[in-house]
């Protein structure tokens, strides 16, 4: 590794910020999931809450960076999909 201040800096900056985007993916996840456990127990309004949170989390992320747009859209879709299939049942 070099030994220019600059990059030592960068490096910790680097170290930072990867903790925190790993903390906002890991919460992602948590929202994913709680989506899909209000889906399959066919809770529909407990399912389209958390999809909204879920929704707003995801767009946050990709305007952020954390994610790519079309990681998020897709997500967001498929999530959207899940819960749109308990609502038609």
């Amino acid at each position: 590794m070099a030994i220019h201040k600059s990059v030592i800096k960068r490096q910790r900056q680097a170290d930072k910020q990867q903790l925190v985007n790993k903390s906002v993916r890991s919460a992602l996840k948590t929202v994913a999931k709680k989506v899909e456990q209000a889906a399959a127990e066919k809770k529909a309004d407990a399912a389209k809450e958390a999809l909204v949170k879920a929704m707003k989390a995801y767009d946050k992320a990709a305007s952020q960076g954390i994610l790519h747009r079309s990681t998020a859209s897709r997500k967001i879709s498929r999530l959207s999909a899940t819960v749109s299939k308990i609502g038609a049942a």
